[in-house]
Formats: structure tokens, C-alpha cells, sequence
């Protein structure tokens, strides 16, 4: 029987579709050595030079494939037309030599055309090369996926976004980006559920069940995201609701071997707990314990001073905390010159933030192709930001630090020389025994939890190596803008510093007496848009005896 030509082009479209998988599989398969791409936006740009040559690939290959359908498609036709005219009477036609002939040169040669135009060699190349790509290229890793979901959630939370908004490409009411699909909300509550992180699966579980409903392209099934959001909010307390989820998912799908099991589970636990279904006076189902009611305490913000160092940070992040008018009045700025002669020609614009400790802004202090010396110098160097372990004294990465840095020698370029000599100039301490200058680089949701710059009394391993001391001062350079977010906050002091491109905070981590100043504990908010990059110096004590006396009054800054 000879086979039909219709059939075979459904078979090139079936590969077609294989192609598509496999590709999707390839950029999911984990690349341990270009890990943590997330943690630094400058390493994401290369993410998009990645797609692009996948776009380029991809585009080249359809081409070749349309080419061939087209040609597939003018053999059926010529074949169908001549099968159409035989079958009417098969005597008659094969009685034509002419006829005979032409259908053993379709069954011999141009069958066998069809055949090599159907090789999969060139499907076969086409996967070759996108395999190739993951060893010239830079692919993201499971660990990037999961890290930049967890991201959004870090912004969500500490900015009090609105899941919906969020999901609509809205962040703080302006349109950054196009919506996300149901697909992408249910892969973000994915996420979130295998991070255990139940809340926020509920959330975004929700969203992709609203989107689902509303949209043509189906990318997921009902079924799926009713599993995630029915057993996490279960998790979240709700057995009645997740039972309700449960049954519509066992409508959807009778053979769903953990539906029914969950199903067995949650009508235990109602049983176990004595938990009814009772309506609330705003006509919503309420669960409420018939062994005790449970209510909902609310939080009492109270004075500001009460307030959890974590609530503090995020509201100082948020905008939310301002110091008192008295306070504010009391703050100048300056020009400064610190009896240098060059000074006294271009001195400092030199703004105060706090008085105690002392923290001062200095305005533009670093010019943009300082700051782009830097930028080059330091991106090929970038790497996942570590935290001193306090007991070990070894450097380890954190969730806590979300960013990647790298470090630059004076001796690198004339720039970074200029810039180190301007500390001194600004501080009037000397950078003989300060650190190497670090650049960061923060990622999506970059973030540094509150911390310490100095070392304190219980971490003796801290800076051992070094062998100059304690961080006696920090210099924090902003090399960017940040549209929204990215402050270095100090809770305890009820500051924020929001990044301007080419200013320069500093202030004293210790005491004259050489203790540590815990009110200079800071935090660097997450980069809600924009990309932050940053750069410190750190001064430390050995040095600095004759620039800055030691005193003996515990509180003398």
C-alpha cells in the first residue's frame, strides 16, 4: 500500500513540535558553571545575546522547514491529482505506458525524494547546535529560576505589591512591562510552593486560575494549578476551601490518585478537629474551632520605637518613616574644603543626613568615566557577594545578600587611583590600610539585610588577615541611578539614602575609643527597577591615629 503524502506531513509537523520540546528542554537543563546569573543585572544582559542567537537559530530553521512543507506540499498536490485520475478507472489508466511509467518513477525516485526531504539530519544539526550553545553562551540554571521568583516575592512583600498589579506589569502603578501569562503566574507559584513558601503559592496560584479563565492560548490545564493552590491553602489554614478545590479538581479529572487522597485527608482532619462551616456577618464561610474561636489579633504599630527592626527596615524602604521636622531643621549643607589648597579652588558640596553618628553625602564626586572604568573593569570579575561568618571568619554567600561584586586595585587605572586618592581628600583619613576598592552589582531584587560594616567583640577572626584593624569608616559610591528602590536604610536612625549617580555617603563605624558604633547598622532596600551599582571603600584603624584621635568618652563619635 503506498503510503500517503498527507500523512507524511503530518509526521514533519509532529517533529516539528518535537523540536519546540527539546529546545524547552535543553534551556531548562541545569548549567552548574554559569549559576546565580539572577544575583547581578549585569550578567543578566548576556541572557538577552543568548535569546537572540536562539531567535536567529530558531527563525533559520522554520524557514528551511516552510521550504520543505511548501515542496511537500506541490507533491501531493501532482500526486493526488494523478491518484484522483486513476482511481476513476485503473485499467484504463495503467493501460497507458505513459501512465505505468510515471507511477514507478513516483514510487522509486520521487517518493524517495520525499523520503530524504523528510531526513531528520537537519533536525538532528539544528538540536546539535542549540546543545553547542549551552558551552559558547550564557544559560540561566533552575537555581536562576527559582532565585528570581523568590525575588519578586522579596518585592511583593517588602513593598507591599499587589499580586494582580504585578502580574498586569504594574509596580508602584507605572507600566513597566507587558502582563504575565497564566502560565507564568502558576511557574511563579510553582516556585513558591517548592520553596515551601505556601502564601505566596496561594497568591500566584490564584492569579494563574483567573488568568487561565480568561485566556484562549492555553499553555497549562485547570487541573494542575487547582493541585498547587487546593493542598497550599491547607497549608494556609483554609481545609474547607482546599476540599472545595479538591472536589472541582476530581471533576475535572476522576483518576487523580492525590486528589483522592487529599480528599481523605482533609475530611479527616475536619472530623479530628471538630472544625464546622458557619457564615460570618458579612455572609463569607468562616472555620471556626467549636473548641475555641479563633481571632485575629491585629498589629498595633504604637510609637515607632516599638516597631521589629525588620517592619522598621521594610517601611524605611517603603518611604513610610520620616524623621521629625526638629531633626531635619537641624541638618546643613556645605561647601568643604578640609584645608586643602586644591580644595579651595573646587571644594566639596557636602550634604548631612544625621549629625550622630555622623553621615554625610558628598555630591558629585565621581564623574561618569570614572564610573564606567570602573563598570569594565570590574563585570568580568563579578561574583556571588559573601558575608563574614562570625565564628569561622570565612566567607560565605548568604540569602540574605542578594548582589555580586568584585574587587579593583589602584594599580589597575589611573581612575581607580583618582578615586581612592578622592576618599582621602573627602574623609581626611588615609586609604594606606583601607581595602581594595569593592564594586557591586545587585540582581533582581538585589538586597542587603541589615548588618554591620564594623566587626564586633564576638567575631576576633574578622579582618585578621588583614592585620590593620577594625572598619573604621565606610565609603559608599552610587554609580547609578535606581528609578525605584535600592536605599541604604539605617533603621535605628530613621535615615534613608536614596542612590544618586555620583554621590558618595560616609560615615564612622567606631567610636573614637575604637567600639563599635551599633547605630550605623544599615540595609540596603531591594532594587525594585533599574540596575544598582555601588562601590566601597572600607578605612580601617591602623593609620589612622594622628588623622583621627582616639578618645576616651564611650559616646564621642
Amino acid at each position: 500500500m503506498v503510503t500517503s503524502p498527507s500523512l507524511k506531513i503530518r509526521l514533519v509537523m509532529q517533529s516539528y513540535l518535537f523540536l519546540v520540546v527539546t529546545t524547552a528542554l535543553l534551556l531548562a537543563r541545569p548549567h552548574h558553571g554559569q549559576a546565580e546569573v539572577y544575583t547581578a543585572l549585569a550578567d543578566m544582559e548576556g541572557l538577552l545575546e543568548t535569546e537572540g542567537v536562539l531567535i536567529e537559530s530558531l527563525s533559520t530553521f522554520i524557514k528551511a522547514q516552510e521550504d520543505m512543507l511548501n515542496q511537500l506540499r506541490r507533491y501531493h498536490a501532482d500526486f493526488s491529482r494523478e491518484h484522483d485520475k486513476a482511481s476513476q478507472d485503473v485499467q484504463t489508466y495503467l493501460s497507458n505506458p505513459i501512465n505505468a511509467y510515471t507511477l514507478v518513477k513516483h514510487l522509486t525516485t520521487d517518493w524517495k525524494d520525499i523520503e530524504n526531504l523528510l531526513d531528520d539530519s537537519k533536525m538532528k544539526e539544528f538540536q546539535l547546535n542549540v546543545s553547542n550553545y549551552h558551552t559558547v553562551l550564557k544559560f540561566p540554571t533552575d537555581e536562576d529560576l527559582n532565585g528570581a521568583a523568590v525575588a519578586l516575592m522579596r518585592l511583593q512583600d517588602t513593598y507591599k505589591l499587589d499580586t494582580s498589579a504585578v502580574a498586569k506589569g504594574l509596580i508602584n502603578g507605572v507600566q513597566y512591562s507587558t502582563g504575565l501569562t497564566a502560565g507564568d503566574c502558576f511557574e511563579l507559584g510553582r516556585q513558591s510552593y517548592n520553596n515551601k513558601d505556601f502564601y505566596h503559592t496561594v497568591q500566584w496560584m490564584t492569579e494563574a486560575l483567573q488568568r487561565y479563565n480568561e485566556e484562549t492560548n492555553k499553555t497549562i490545564t485547570k487541573a494542575d494549578i487547582l493541585e498547587y493552590l487546593a493542598f497550599s491553602t491547607y497549608m494556609e489554614g483554609n481545609v474547607h476551601s482546599a476540599l472545595e478545590m479538591t472536589d472541582e479538581l476530581l471533576t475535572l479529572s476522576p483518576n487523580h490518585n492525590r486528589a483522592m487522597g487529599n480528599k481523605v485527608y482533609y475530611l479527616q482532619d475536619i472530623a479530628t478537629k471538630g472544625l464546622v462551616k458557619k457564615k460570618g456577618e458579612d455572609g463569607n464561610s468562616d472555620i471556626i474551632s467549636n473548641s475555641q474561636q479563633l481571632t485575629v489579633v491585629e498589629k498595633k504599630l504604637g510609637d515607632i520605637d516599638e516597631l521589629p527592626e525588620r517592619e522598621l527596615y521594610e517601611r524605611l524602604c517603603r518611604g513610610e518613616v520620616k524623621r521629625s521636622l526638629a531633626k531635619e531643621a537641624k541638618l546643613k549643607c556645605r561647601y568643604v574644603h578640609n584645608d586643602n589648597p586644591f580644595l579651595f579652588l573646587a571644594p566639596f558640596k557636602v550634604e548631612e543626613a544625621s549629625l550622630s553618628p555622623k553621615i554625610v553625602l558628598f555630591h558629585n564626586v565621581l564623574s561618569d568615566p570614572e564610573i564606567e572604568t570602573i563598570k569594565h573593569l570590574a563585570q568580568p570579575r563579578l561574583k556571588r557577594a559573601t558575608v563574614q561568618n562570625y565564628k569561622t571568619g570565612e566567607l560565605e554567600v548568604a540569602s540574605y545578600r542578594i548582589s555580586k561584586s568584585a574587587w579593583l586595585r589602584e594599580e589597575e587605572h589611573p581612575h581607580i587611583a583618582t578615586v581612592v586618592r578622592r576618599v582621602e581628600d573627602m574623609t581626611g583619613l588615609t586609604c594606606d590600610t583601607a581595602e581594595e576598592l569593592q564594586v557591586v552589582n545587585y540582581g533582581i531584587g538585589g538586597h542587603y539585610e541589615p548588618h554591620f560594616d564594623f566587626a564586633r567583640r564576638g567575631e576576633t577572626n574578622a579582618f585578621k588577615s588583614l592585620g590593620t584593624g577594625n572598619r573604621i569608616a565606610t565609603t559608599l559610591f552610587y554609580m547609578s541611578d535606581v528609578p525605584q528602590g535600592g536605599a541604604t536604610v539605617f533603621p535605628h536612625l530613621r535615615v534613608a539614602l536614596y542612590p544618586k549617580k555620583g554621590t558618595a555617603a560616609f560615615w564612622y563605624n567606631l567610636y573614637r575609643n575604637g567600639e563599635g558604633d551599633y547605630r550605623t547598622r544599615h540595609a540596603a532596600c531591594p532594587v525594585l527597577t533599574g540596575s544598582k551599582w555601588v562601590s566601597n571603600k572600607w578605612l580601617h584603624e591602623r593609620g589612622q591615629e594622628l588623622l583621627r584621635k582616639c578618645g576616651l568618652d564611650s559616646n564621642e563619635d
